[in-house]
C-alpha cells in the first residue's frame, strides 16, 4: 500500500466499521432511557398512551407538561407530590440535550416540535387521521418498538 493509498482507506474503514457501531450505541442508549424508568413512571404514565421516552423531547417541555398534569390535554392527571417529583427528576435527569430535540414546543406537545415535524414531513394530514392511527401521538402504530424507546425508521409500518 502507497501512502497516498493510506488515507483513503482509513477513512473507507471508518465509514464500514466505526459508524455503524456508533448508530447501534445511540440507539441502545434511546431503548435503555426507558428500561431505567422508575415504577410509578411506567404505571401513571402509560396508563393513559404510551409512556414516551424522556429523550424525545427537552428540560422545558417535560417540566410544562409536569407542572400541568392537574389539566393534561383536556384531562386531569394529578398525581401525588412524592410521585410527581420522582417521575419529574428522572424526566429531567434524561431528557433530550440535543438543541433540536431540546426546543420547547407549542402546548409542550413532542408532536408539535419541530423536529417531529421536520421527522415526519412526509406524512400527509389524512395518515395520521385513520382509524388504526388516529393522531401523531400514537407512536406505536407505526413504530412496533416505541414502547421500548425504540423509533428505528427500518421498523416503521403504517398502517391501512
Amino acid at each position: 500500500m502507497t501512502n497516498s493509498e493510506f488515507p483513503r482507506r482509513a477513512a473507507m474503514a471508518f465509514v464500514l466499521c466505526v459508524l455503524p457501531a456508533l448508530v447501534v450505541l445511540a440507539r441502545a442508549e434511546a431503548v435503555q432511557s426507558i428500561k431505567g424508568a422508575p415504577a410509578s413512571f411506567t404505571a401513571e404514565c402509560s396508563s393513559c398512551h404510551m409512556a414516551y421516552p424522556p429523550s424525545l423531547t427537552g428540560k422545558a417541555n417535560w417540566r410544562g407538561i409536569m407542572a400541568g398534569l392537574d389539566k393534561h390535554y383536556g384531562v386531569d392527571a394529578s398525581i401525588d407530590s412524592k410521585t410527581q417529583q420522582e417521575i419529574s427528576t428522572w424526566l429531567l435527569a434524561n431528557a433530550a440535550t440535543s438543541a433540536r430535540q431540546a426546543a420547547a414546543s407549542p402546548e409542550f406537545r413532542i408532536t408539535r416540535s419541530d423536529w417531529f415535524i421536520r421527522k415526519h414531513d412526509e406524512v400527509s394530514a389524512s395518515v395520521w387521521k385513520r382509524a388504526s392511527i388516529k393522531s401523531a401521538a400514537n407512536c406505536g402504530a407505526c413504530h412496533s418498538g416505541a414502547a421500548r424507546g425504540d423509533f428505528n425508521e427500518d421498523g416503521v409500518r403504517i398502517p391501512k
